[in-house]
């Protein structure tokens, strides 16, 4: 089973951001993600609204994810 630790765009340090999982160079959580996207932002928005944040990592922080419900099923 893959893991957060293999995704290279994400990181988490004990002293940043609370130990929180965040996209890699800034202080984002990855959570901020999921939580406007559940909230019915786009891709779009929140990259304007968190630019330290790469349209890349998001797409590897999605694509992981489907990764993960691919092999739940």
């Amino acid at each position: 089973m893959k893991r957060w630790e293999t995704l290279v765009e994400v990181e988490r340090e004990a002293g940043k951001v609370s130990g929180a999982w965040i996209f890699r160079n800034t202080r984002v959580p990855v959570s901020a993600l999921f939580e406007n996207l559940r909230d019915g932002a786009t891709v779009e928005e929140f990259l304007n609204w968190f630019p330290p944040v790469q349209r890349y990592q998001v797409e590897a922080v999605l694509n992981y994810e489907l990764e993960m419900l691919a092999i739940a099923a």
